[in-house]
Formats: C-alpha cells, sequence, structure tokens
C-alpha cells in the first residue's frame, strides 16, 4: 500500500470494487457446489440410457440440498478478460459451515497468497503480501448477495426458479463424464447488472457439478473447477478464523461502499 492517504485513495476505490465482485463470484461457486454436493451420500448413482428432463434434474438438485453440514474442497478458478484474451487462475481450497448465515473461508495459494472469508454479512480479505486485512460490510449490498445466495446454501429449486430462468441446454462430455448443462438467467435487475449468465455442468452419474462458467454482462467470464470434495466432515471452529497477528486491518472506501 502506499503511505499516502491521498494517493491510496484512487487505488483503494478500485480495488474495492474488484473485490467486491470477486466475492459475489465466489458466493455463486460456492452455492452451486453446497447445493448439488451437500447429499452426495444420501443420493444413488444413475446413468441415463436418454438425456434427463429439467425436472428430473431439478427434482435432484433438491434432494442433495437436504443434508448440508460441511463442505471442503479444493479449488481452481480462472479468470478470462475476453477483449485482450487474458487469462488468470488461482488454486486454493474453500471451507463452509451451514448456518444462519453460513461460513465461507477461501485460502488461495497460488500465484498469489490470499485468504476470503465471509462470516457474519462480513467479508474480510487478507492479502498476506502486505500484512493487510480488507474489512467489507456485506449488510450494504443485501439484495444482491442474498439473490446470489438463493442458488444454493440448502435452498430448494422453487426458490432458484424464482431469481433465475433455468434452462436444460443440453449433454457435453467433460473429461469422460456425461453432463447436463443448465443455463441460469438472473429475473433481478441488480443480479444481472453484476452476472449476465451461468451455465453449469452436473454429473449425470453422480449429480455433482463438473465445470461452472459465469459470464458478465461485458464478455468476461469465470470458469471454476472443484475436486478432492469432503462433505459432512466436521470442521474445526478455528476454520473460520484469518490468522494474521499484527496485520493492518483496513476497510477500503469507494462508489460501491
Amino acid at each position: 500500500m502506499m503511505s499516502s492517504i491521498a494517493r491510496r485513495a484512487p487505488r483503494a476505490a478500485s480495488r474495492q470494487r474488484k473485490s467486491f465482485l470477486s466475492v459475489c463470484s465466489i458466493v455463486v461457486n460456492l452455492s452451486f457446489l453446497l447445493a448439488l454436493g451437500s447429499g452426495l451420500e444420501a443420493v444413488p448413482l444413475r446413468k441415463h440410457k436418454g438425456a434427463p428432463e429439467l425436472g428430473e434434474i431439478l427434482a435432484r438438485m433438491n434432494d442433495v440440498s437436504k443434508h448440508l453440514k460441511t463442505v471442503s474442497a479444493d479449488l481452481e478458478k480462472t479468470k478470462v478478460t475476453v477483449v485482450v484474451n487474458d487469462k488468470s487462475t488461482e488454486i486454493g481450497q474453500l471451507y463452509y459451515e451451514n448456518g444462519k448465515p453460513p461460513k465461507v473461508l477461501i485460502d488461495f495459494k497460488t500465484p498469489d497468497a490470499k485468504t476470503i472469508l465471509l462470516k457474519k454479512n462480513r467479508a474480510e480479505i487478507y492479502l498476506p503480501k502486505i500484512n493487510e486485512i480488507d474489512e467489507y460490510d456485506l449488510g450494504q449490498h443485501r439484495e444482491l448477495v442474498e439473490q446470489v445466495l438463493v442458488l444454493g446454501f440448502g435452498t430448494n429449486t422453487t426458490d432458484l426458479q424464482k431469481a433465475y430462468e433455468v434452462k436444460f441446454t443440453g449433454e457435453e462430455d467433460i473429461a469422460g463424464d456425461t453432463t447436463a448443462v443448465l443455463s441460469l438467467t438472473p429475473r433481478n435487475q441488480n443480479v444481472a447488472a453484476q452476472l449476465a449468465k451461468v451455465q453449469l455442468w452436473i454429473s449425470e452419474e453422480s449429480w455433482l457439478p463438473v465445470q461452472q462458467k459465469f459470464v458478465e454482462p461485458g464478455g468476461d467470464y469465470l470458469i471454476t473447477h472443484y475436486s478432492a470434495v469432503k462433505v459432512n466432515r466436521e470442521l474445526p471452529a478455528s476454520t473460520f478464523e484469518i490468522k494474521a497477528p499484527g496485520a493492518k486491518r483496513v476497510r477500503p472506501t469507494g462508489p460501491s461502499q
């Protein structure tokens, strides 16, 4: 960070806007993962002779959303900026605990270490290179965050369809796995201003997500992959704490605050 407050303000405002969008996209990613993966033990595997109907896919999503306690998984996130054909990938782990509100921690390891914590309607982003924790009040963006959360975290697919226009667009093979592809378009204008469309690839064997694509209004997009998913394992309370002794805490200011 720059030592001068005057020089830091524009930069902080820009980073704040990007950080909040990152938090929203992460909530979307986690929503699908947790809604579909939370009931792994309760849903029998099934292979289709033909393509499933949308109603069956939504019913499976409903079934597996009823048993969520905790989730941990490896996470790979790739952001693509279309105009300049730029790709950047981050790799780390995520941890989730169901509750009101739920707790989420994402610990990116490469290429740059960064930890994001969502807890009690607040977001904290720890940047170890400068030993700083940026704090954000998600309550000021309650409508947007709540709409995004409708995508998962134990909600049923009736609520999902109220918030999004859901279409089954066909089947695709991803790494040898036959998947059903869903396209979701936000109905709420505030959400649509941040997220134009979501594509979700669901394995027709395990009914877990294989790949997710989040498209921004300008065309840039985010692709996520999950692996080594563990469901309903006990997570200690310390999992959802940022361990950064002596870190400076900052509340960035900007137009979106």
